[in-house]
């Protein structure tokens, strides 16, 4: 069986050739070869007169009028041509007159004019469709089929002598051109040796015109009409790459015809016989002649069949069929090299050379043994990490490269065992790492990726080597930056939470109080403002540093993020009572901080919560602490204070409040209250201090001292104080508009100030509610004035301009007042009601009240007493030039229609006491 498995293989290789069609393709290729190396002339007995560019040019868009045609065959008729064939659809009618002249014409011609038919596909796939000439045309011309066959690749090689539509035979055109029978003949090949363009061509429109030239060429000669130009599509595909048009075809078809060119298939009988002498030859040359002489005969016998065919194509009308020859003969010389050729070996040594390469180019190091683990590859790599030569590795032992050399019973990886592991993993790898030694003696930490495979000389191992000693330091920066802080080098927030729940477990199993303080710097923006980031951060270490010195080993130090610290402390370690180690630790801060050439004083203030009244894990504990430093900051700067349950509730209650009050904003529970304000020397009404207060829905009206402080420093600031000045504003305008020229009086609120152009909000709201300007009146506190004094000063010059009068509310209360009525443009103050009060009873406040009423005087200025509760209090102001007050001696806060009805609609003119 050995000894015919050559040919065994061949003739598999032809049946699946033969089952699967494949050698058409190799045959068609062979003959359009054969037609590129046997060009040839045309007769020029056939002309093409060419429906071209030019034509369409000068005549116009296709279709043209059939009388065009007619008018051609007359001249064609005059040059002396011979039969006349038509390329062009003559099946459907045109303009009754051009198809009468056409009629004409070919009754003219005498008959011996061609017209075309041919099968058209329809759309939904039926039965072709077959367009005839018209009845008139085709009584005076003769049928004729232009169809052609497309092949499977595309192109048209073979020709039809005729097709039977209907009942009946009709002759193709070229056929019938040509003079020959169509009678019971296959189609033949077209001779696409014979070149396109050696076929005359003359224009259409040249031939219309007249022109002698042109005419002269057709004398004659058989003429096809038809498309030439592009943009018609009348076109085939032809062997060797080639393009034609319609007529073209036609007009090479019928050149094969008279030249005797209409080629043929020979037999397959001779084909087969050539087979078996193939086979015979090559049955009984194999094992007598070297593989070189056989490839020799092969080739050879396919040059010889080959020129043999071409030699006959090119005298006959045959076409030698080659392709199974050229078939078996490629199989004869796959299976001479697969008989030949040590393929396993061929392929092992490709891939040895390539893995070669490969391992040469690695940047890692590669390393090889042989099965006694000997080395036998050694790459740049290698040599790169361990400092060893190739010539000093090759052929010692794998172990060299351990720190230590792997004893019995040692636990660190063996080449072999490590390698052996790999087999039976899947992915074929096993990674470990282990110390190795530098040829200069260092040790290094090494990862080894261990594999094990068959090759050319028995079992090998390899191993993948990295120098990990980069990654290891890097992943221990990564675990230090994890749980340090990378400014300071103390602990962060997750080392700290971690430190704390391992004390509060200690202190679960053996009861002691476990503390952690909470610190932060005051005045650290400052520093960070004023010279700069760098300079802040030089601080916040040589804070780190002070903490970590007081502590002395027996705390843990934190920092939680920006110019906070903690202290994670262990009471019954700490040796102090833990009051007294905060006051170590804040008088700590009392000598200055050096930092380079600056020395910088710097307080702290201190949160405590302590395990377990100060919260029962970790998260309780910095919550709690944090809690107890605002405290800290709020009231004792500089000191510590000791977390307690109610000052959580007091943020509990403040953060109920805030809710409370932004539904309040929603639901409109707010409502304006107003006081009135009045002529002290007469007791008449000149205005009314518009005054918030807030009806709850359960507890009743809520006092302005317990919600006014939250809504202030709250998101809700801004839109209560808006709500205020436009509901007094509406109020105003309506008293004004019912004749009470009531001027009202609105407190400012500091984030009117601060959040956007209130000079403009006052201008659109005068606009909006028509209110006359000088019924506003704005007042402000000492504190509104404190930040961004250039801003609030242009502010209120642009709001006087408007006609409003400002106030400064609360005078005497703050510490920068007699600076403020110089700077800022003011219409008036109000004397606080802790002057007015004690007004009567004591001098010092009788001695303030006057020299205010008296500076006030002097810069013109308006004055306001609040407060005012009985008349001697009010008769007194009037004698030291007070104009005008409030108080309850006058009236107290009311909404607004009791306001109207107590002082607007009865028309007192004297208010009285309330």
């Amino acid at each position: 069986m050995k000894r015919y498995r050559p040919h065994i293989l061949v003739v598999i290789a032809l049946a699946i050739v033969l089952s699967t069609g494949w050698h058409g393709a190799l045959r068609n290729a062979l003959t359009d070869l054969r037609f590129a190396w046997q060009s040839r002339e045309a007769t020029g007995k056939v002309v093409v007169v060419a429906i071209d560019a030019p034509s369409i040019d000068q005549i116009g868009v296709w279709p043209w009028p059939r009388r065009l045609h007619a008018d051609l065959l007359h001249r064609l008729q005059a040059a002396g041509a011979g039969d006349i064939a038509f390329d062009v659809d003559f099946s459907t009618p045109s303009d009754p007159a051009s198809d009468d002249a056409f009629v004409k014409a070919l009754r003219d011609a005498g008959g011996s004019t061609i017209l075309p038919s041919f099968k058209q596909p329809t759309p939904n796939g039926g039965a072709a469709h077959v367009n005839r000439p018209l009845k008139p045309f085709s009584n005076q011309s003769w049928p004729a089929v232009v169809n052609v066959a497309v092949e499977s690749d595309g192109l048209v090689r073979r020709y039809p002598f005729g097709e039977k539509l209907g009942d009946a035979l009709m002759p193709s055109m070229a056929v019938v051109l040509a003079g020959q029978d169509a009678n019971r003949r296959s189609p033949f090949l077209i001779d696409f040796g014979i070149r396109a363009a050696s076929i005359p061509s003359v224009s259409y429109v040249d031939v219309l015109r007249g022109d002698a030239a042109p005419l002269d060429k057709l004398r004659d000669k058989k003429i096809i009409i038809g498309a030439t130009a592009l943009e018609l599509g009348d076109r085939f595909s032809v062997p060797n790459g080639k393009i034609v048009s319609g007529p073209v075809l036609q007009a090479l078809a019928a050149e094969s015809i008279l030249q005797g060119r209409m080629l043929r298939w020979t037999s397959d009988i001779g084909m087969i016989m050539g087979l078996g002498v193939i086979c015979l030859l090559m049955m009984y040359s194999w094992r007598r002649f070297a593989p070189g002489i056989r490839v020799a005969v092969l080739i050879a016998a396919g040059a010889a069949i080959e020129l043999a065919a071409a030699f006959v194509q090119a005298r006959w009308s045959l076409v030698i069929d080659t392709s199974l020859f050229h078939i078996a003969i490629i199989a004869y010389l796959t299976a001479i090299a697969l008989d030949e050729i040590d393929f396993r070996g061929l392929l092992g040594r490709i891939a040895e050379s390539r893995f070669h390469r490969i391992a040469m180019s690695l940047g890692d190091g590669l390393v090889c043994t042989d099965e006694n683990h000997r080395i036998t590859v050694w790459n740049p790599g290698a040599s790169a990490i361990f400092g060893y030569t190739p010539a000093e590795m090759i052929g010692r032992p794998f172990e060299t490269l351990c720190a230590m050399p792997v004893a019995e019973g040692d636990t660190r990886p063996s080449m072999h065992d490590a390698a052996r592991q790999a087999l039976l993993v899947p992915g074929g790898a096993v990674v470990v790492e282990f110390e190795g030694r530098r040829k200069n003696g260092e040790t290094l930490p090494v990862e080894a990726s261990f594999s094990g495979w068959q090759g050319t000389d028995g079992f090998q191992y390899g191993a993948i080597l990295r120098d990990i000693s980069v990654r290891k330091r890097e992943a221990e920066r990564v675990k230090y930056l994890a749980e340090h802080d990378a400014l300071t080098g103390l602990a962060n927030r997750n080392t700290l939470q971690a430190r704390l729940v391992g004390m509060i477990a200690d202190a679960e199993r053996q009861p002691r109080e476990v503390a952690l303080l909470v610190i932060g710097l005051d005045g650290f923006r400052q520093i960070n403002n004023m010279l700069g980031h760098s300079a802040g951060d030089h601080v916040l270490r040589a804070v780190a540093e002070r903490l970590r010195i007081e502590v002395d080993g027996k705390a843990v130090v934190a920092r939680l993020g920006g110019d906070e610290f903690a202290i994670a402390l262990d009471c019954a370690e700490a040796g102090e009572p833990l009051a007294a180690f905060a006051e170590r630790i804040a008088r700590a801060f009392e000598t200055p901080l050096a930092t380079g050439t600056r020395q910088h004083r710097v307080r702290i203030s201190i949160g405590i919560a302590a395990y377990p009244e100060g919260g029962h894990n970790a998260d309780d504990l910095l919550s709690n602490g944090h809690l107890a430093l605002s405290r800290a900051k709020a009231t004792r700067r500089g000191g510590h204070v000791l977390f307690e349950a109610v000052i959580r509730q007091e943020l509990e209650n403040r953060l109920t409040l805030e809710s409370e009050l932004a539904l309040a904003a929603d639901r409109g529970e707010f409502e304006l209250f107003y006081q009135p304000q009045v002529r002290l020397i007469d007791g008449s009404l000149v205005g009314a201090e518009a005054l918030i207060r807030w009806r709850h829905p359960v507890r009743g009206y809520v006092s302005p001292g317990e919600f006014m402080p939250v809504v202030n420093s709250s998101a809700l600031s801004e839109r209560v104080a808006n709500w205020v000045m436009e509901t007094a504003c509406r109020q105003a305008r309506d008293w004004e508009l019912s004749g009470n020229g009531v001027r009202v009086a609105i407190n400012l609120s500091p984030s009117q100030l601060h959040s956007g152009d209130l000079a403009n909000s006052v201008a659109a709201l005068l606009e909006s509610t028509g209110l006359t300007p000088s019924l506003l009146e704005l007042e402000v506190t000492e504190d509104i004035l404190l930040h961004d004094e250039d801003r609030v000063l242009a502010m209120f010059k642009r709001i006087q301009e408007l006609g409003v009068r400002i106030l400064f509310d609360d005078f005497g209360t703050g510490y920068a007042s007699l600076s403020y009525l110089k700077k800022f443009p003011l219409d008036g103050l109000k004397i606080d009601r802790s002057f007015v009060f004690g007004l009567l009873a004591n001098s010092d406040d009788a001695a303030i009240v006057g020299s205010t009423i008296g500076l006030s005087k002097q810069l013109g200025l308006t004055v306001v007493a609040e407060g005012i509760e009985n008349r001697a209090t009010a008769d007194f102001l009037v004698s030291m030039g007070c104009e005008e007050g409030q108080g309850y001696f006058f009236g107290r806060p009311m909404p607004a229609e009791a306001f109207d009805r107590q002082f607007l609609v009865a028309g007192l003119d004297v208010v009285t006491a309330a």
